[in-house]
């Protein structure tokens, strides 16, 4: 996303937990900051994607954090897969330091990033999206706005969910395909033509037919490890809305089994590839 801001003509200043990960950007004419309070006092829009809420409150509320920097007046733009209590919960400190907050997490890997073809679901007053939304608009086909702040991660977490479970789903589905005989892309292309093909096999048809044929893909996407912790994320706010999600429940532990076996940093499609194969990658 950075990367496409840079493209489109903005200034854009960076900073990353692990300080190597911003030498792409710095190379491609991206400013470094040496902390996040930093960056914050620099930058007119502050825009932040993070693995966990642990991450958000280190990086928001830590030592030299974002927070302590010069906001007052300042939006905040929060892309994170999270609860959307942390979301609200954020939104309280960083009114208390005279800025503004939306949640805007994003559907989408790499390449609609690459091409500003992202998914943003906002939770926010509508004034704040106004403001946001040029930016937000050449990182996104289409912006959605979902109701308060909060209201974007839930969004987001009910919209990861079927695509969580998809990957298993269809790896048990290929299984029964398995004596056939089939060549993977003949199988791939067939599922996509049918009720069985989420609009994630037109994009993602490709790696998983490498996958299928027991290459890896390169680079990775999304990983196994990062969609656990988005599938424990919903068990928790299902939970917390007195539901048990028990199909998404069952992946998690299909997920943990991958992970157990080495697969955590694999990509997704991995997930499918590894059961249809009898877990033999």
């Amino acid at each position: 996303m950075a990367g496409r801001l840079l493209k489109q003509g903005h200034e854009v200043t960076v900073w990353n937990r692990t300080a190597a990960k911003t030498k792409p950007l710095a190379d491609a004419g991206a400013k470094v900051a040496a902390t996040p309070a930093e960056l914050a006092s620099g930058s007119e829009l502050i825009m932040t994607i993070l693995t966990d809420a642990a991450a958000i409150d280190a990086t928001y509320r830590g030592k030299r954090g974002l927070l302590e920097g010069a906001v007052i007046g300042k939006l905040f733009v929060e892309m994170s897969t999270v609860r959307p209590e942390v979301e609200r919960d954020l939104a309280k400190s960083i009114h208390a330091k005279g800025a503004f907050l939306i949640d805007c997490p994003v559907g989408g890997t790499v390449g609609p990033a690459r091409d500003g073809k992202l998914l943003g679901f906002v939770g926010g007053a509508v004034d704040h999206l106004a403001r946001a939304k040029p930016v937000l608009d050449q990182l996104c086909r289409r912006v959605d706005h979902c109701g308060a702040v909060g209201a974007g991660a839930s969004m987001k977490l009910a919209i990861n969910l079927p695509l969580a479970v998809y990957w298993q789903a269809f790896g048990e589905a290929l299984t029964l395909c398995k004596p056939l005989g089939l060549d993977p892309a003949k199988l791939i292309e067939i599922f996509s033509e049918t009720s069985g093909g989420p609009n994630t096999l037109k994009g993602r048809g490709p790696a998983l037919t490498d996958a299928l044929r027991g290459k890896a893909p390169d680079p990775v996407t999304f990983d196994i490890d990062s969609i656990r912790k988005d599938l424990r994320t919903m068990l928790e706010e299902g939970r917390s809305l007195g539901r048990e999600l028990p199909i998404s429940a069952k992946a998690l532990e299909c997920y943990d089994e991958a992970s157990r076996k080495g697969l955590g940093a694999a990509d997704a499609v991995m997930m499918t590839a590894s059961f249809a194969a009898g877990g033999e990658r």
